[in-house]
């Protein structure tokens, strides 16, 4: 399986949120080439901000493991992580985490300083494991054309 098929998986998780009125971010972990969790946004349904996809799939696929820590897992999430989610992948250890859109406005690259490092790849200092692998733009347009289309739906 590729980044693509478990991007689709994430967006059809993004999907739900949608269709639910929340921000559509999905997230899929992937771990042996097998999904083991998935999450989207239910910030509204739960009447709790700390409830983003990454979350409620890491929460999933911590209870799924009996574990703690991700390190053989990735994590497919349809917008580049806020800060407090890459707080929450940094300390699972997960292995890689692949996202699609960058969100300029509550992204984790917004709030870090840059400064030099082996993994400040011009975006900042890492916030993420020291073993963990970021790849970025995965389906970037499809998922960014889901972000586009929710809000203005709402306007």
């Amino acid at each position: 399986m590729t980044d693509e098929y478990y991007m689709l998986q994430a967006l059809k998780e993004a999907r739900k949120a949608y269709d639910a009125g929340e921000v559509p971010v999905g997230a899929v972990v992937v771990m042996g080439n097998k999904i083991i969790a998935r999450g989207h946004n239910q910030v509204e349904r739960l009447g709790d901000p700390t409830a983003h996809a990454e979350i409620i799939a890491l929460t999933s696929a911590f209870n799924h493991l009996g574990s703690k820590y991700l390190p053989e897992a990735s994590i497919h999430i349809t917008l580049e992580p806020c800060l407090m989610c890459a707080g929450a992948l940094y300390w699972s250890r997960i292995g890689r985490v692949v996202y699609g859109a960058d969100d300029e406005k509550n992204g984790y690259r917004k709030y870090v300083i840059p400064v030099p490092s082996i993994h400040s790849v011009g975006i900042g200092p890492w916030p993420f494991h020291p073993k963990t692998e970021l790849v970025s733009g995965t389906l970037k347009e499809e998922c960014a054309r889901l972000m586009k289309d929710f809000f203005q739906s709402k306007r």
